[in-house]
């Protein structure tokens, strides 16, 4: 008797293991791995434009989402020269979404700003100085757009605002539109130097998503140094000589252009040939050759042209001209080494904190200082004493504390009026400032670190750091006289 062929268990009843294994695969078409999903040829030409900054370009695209999806603000921070500004504008091009541009810094008052933004959304609206018209209006320009397509405010440099007259209710405004304007069509995007912190306490029910820009590292720094140079090679061999050194000084991109382009035209002038891929006994010669232009460079913390010049004389002597930032017998008066612009900057903190910044802008005026021919009012004897009672309590409470923006305003004004009268300085004017600005802050670190300056913490209203001056009128004019600064004409006398 044959056996028949019995059906299995397994295929009226399925336990609990038999059901986890998987059927016998058919004969069929195999299945391909799993891809990762690549990114399209616009988007890396995007990302290739923008190097170091792949991950905030794709956490950017996803914070926006698809096109017309209300997205929550978004607050992109950073330092300065680090891409926040051209990725956020290079993305929404990218994405091809309206956007409305206004930079706080270019933009210096309320009324600039609000027409600026009213304008571009295409309001009829010409004058607009109360924040009160400004959200009316602009309330008004989102609804007459009605055609249901997303629409990004992005307000650059938003810190600024904080140095406005009513700069703390603007900036509560601006920050809080989300909550009041309730738009599904309207999109916020703050770019600011300054961290999230800064702005708690103006943020309204929703806080914006806050997108971190960091500092450029070496190889990003070079990769965006190499871009769009004639001769690669040469130029490469360059920066592998020249730019860790100043990276340990600077991240910036501007000011690393702006240091790099005299050295490496320095660089070339021994070549004939600029195509020629130098070899490693050609890089060690031209470095030689380069290396004093480096460590004078470096050295060079600030772009003021020294006018205490020196020249040879018809006899054959030294002549020192008499217009120059600094003297030897100024320098005599100091039993310590500082750079000039260290001294400028120690200056611009003591009349910070001597003078009241109501004063500034009649102190430092076009015409460099107080004005001795104004008329003076005879003063009455109560007047007098209340001049006194002052000065009294100047000197019990020591002196005044400072922003960051006033020291750095001061700064540039005594050092621009003293540009203008140099002689030598002709047709060489300074590069914009924008090699100054970090330099700056290098020395005022420096100074904080040797007590010359302290920071007396953060102001609850303004939320930035304040600076105090620590040296009395004395050193303060024994630093003068040694930049042949006249101080007397800049301090206020009570």
């Amino acid at each position: 008797m044959g056996k028949q062929p019995k059906t299995p268990e397994s295929a009226r009843r399925t336990t609990r293991s038999a059901s986890s294994v998987s059927p016998a695969p058919t004969p069929s078409k195999p299945s391909a791995p799993p891809k990762t999903p690549e990114l399209s040829s616009s988007l890396n030409q995007l990302l290739s434009s923008l190097p170091g900054r792949k991950a905030q370009i794709l956490d950017l695209i996803r914070f926006l989402g698809p096109s017309n999806a209300p997205c929550l603000p978004l607050l992109l921070y950073g330092n300065a020269s680090t891409g926040k500004t051209s990725t956020v504008l290079k993305v929404l091009e990218h994405l091809k979404r309206p956007f409305v541009y206004a930079s706080c810094r270019s933009c210096h008052n309320p009324r600039i700003l609000f027409e600026s933004v009213l304008s571009q959304l295409g309001s009829n609206q010409k004058r607009c100085k109360k924040m009160s018209d400004f959200f009316n209006y602009l309330k008004e320009a989102l609804a007459e757009r009605n055609n249901g397509e997303m629409v990004y405010l992005i307000f650059d440099s938003i810190e600024s605002v904080r140095s406005w007259d009513n700069g703390s209710k603007v900036l509560s405004l601006l920050l809080t539109l989300y909550d009041k304007l309730q738009s599904d069509g309207l999109g916020l995007i703050y770019i600011s130097r300054s961290t999230p912190d800064v702005y708690l306490l103006s943020f309204g029910m929703f806080q914006p998503i806050d997108l971190c820009f960091p500092d450029y590292t070496f190889e990003e720094a070079h990769s965006i140094l190499m871009r769009n140079q004639a001769y690669p090679k040469l130029y490469s061999s360059f920066l592998s000589v020249v730019l860790r050194p100043f990276t340990r000084v600077t991240r910036r991109i501007d000011e690393l252009a702006l240091a790099l382009d005299p050295l490496y035209k320095k660089y070339c002038e021994p070549l004939t040939d600029l195509t020629i891929i130098p070899n490693e006994a050609m890089k060690r010669r031209l470095c030689d050759y380069i290396w004093s232009h480096v460590t004078a460079a470096l050295n060079q913390t600030f772009t003021i042209p020294p006018r205490a010049l020196t020249e040879k004389g018809s006899t054959g002597g030294i002549k020192r001209q008499l217009s120059g930032l600094g003297n030897e017998t100024g320098l005599s008066e100091l039993d310590f080494h500082m750079s000039v612009s260290a001294k400028y900057l120690l200056i611009s903190a003591f009349l910070a904190s001597r003078n009241p910044a109501t004063l500034d802008a009649a102190l430092f005026d076009s015409t460099g200082g107080c004005d001795g021919r104004k008329r003076k009012r005879k003063s009455s004897q109560s007047v007098i004493d209340k001049k006194n009672t002052r000065a009294e309590e100047m000197l019990t409470k020591g002196p005044g504390t400072f922003p960051l923006e006033r020291l750095l305003a001061i700064f540039q004004c005594i050092t621009s009026v003293l540009e203008e009268d140099c002689p030598l300085n002709e047709g060489k004017p300074l590069e914009n400032g924008i090699g100054m600005m970090s330099d700056v802050l290098l020395q005022l670190s420096t100074l904080c670190n040797s007590s010359f300056l302290c920071k007396s913490g953060n102001c609850p209203l303004e939320g930035s750091v304040r600076y105090r001056s620590m040296i009395d009128e004395d050193m303060a004019l024994k630093v003068a006289r040694s930049v042949n600064f006249p101080l007397s004409n800049y301090v206020y006398r009570r």
